[in-house]
């Protein structure tokens, strides 16, 4: 499924068009589009906006806003939603929630690269609402019940 384009849009002359820092790399980079640094204080969030929006081709199609593994490790700044949906239908801006979770105030320069954008295929299934559910060995076991 590498067949496909999507559309992007640059909202703002200083956005930078994602690309892959390699061939291997699953995600496309995306860049803060500001104008002056943001720096986000330990136990903060900001919203940092990157100037595109982008447009998938069909709905089985979403885009995923993931951390920078760098970012996460070294600097304790992590995506403050998890993990952003992009849904297919959606025109807007792609701005990325970060949060630090380090002891130090850490800065996002204009253009540095703060996220990854990744395009995966979704299952649309049909919705059935039952009474009963298959029974499984794990049953309603939660956290921990498959073992350590």
């Amino acid at each position: 499924m590498n067949n496909f384009k999507i559309k992007i849009k640059k909202l703002n002359k200083n956005a930078k068009i994602p690309v892959r820092a390699t061939n291997g790399s699953a995600g496309l980079d995306l860049a803060a589009c500001i104008d002056a640094p943001i720096v986000i204080n330990p136990g903060d969030l900001a919203v940092v906006p990157t100037g595109l929006a982008i447009e998938l081709p069909t709905p089985e199609l979403a885009a995923f806003v993931y951390a920078r593994s760098g970012l996460g490790v070294k600097h304790g700044i992590c995506l403050s939603n998890g993990v952003g949906v992009i849904d297919s239908d959606y025109r807007g801006e792609i701005k990325v929630g970060l949060c630090n979770v380090s002891a130090a105030s850490y800065t996002v320069n204009p253009g540095d690269r703060i996220a990854q954008l990744v395009v995966a295929p979704v299952l649309l299934p049909q919705i059935e609402e039952v009474a009963e559910l298959n029974d499984t060995q794990r049953s309603g076991g939660g956290f921990g019940s498959s073992g350590k």
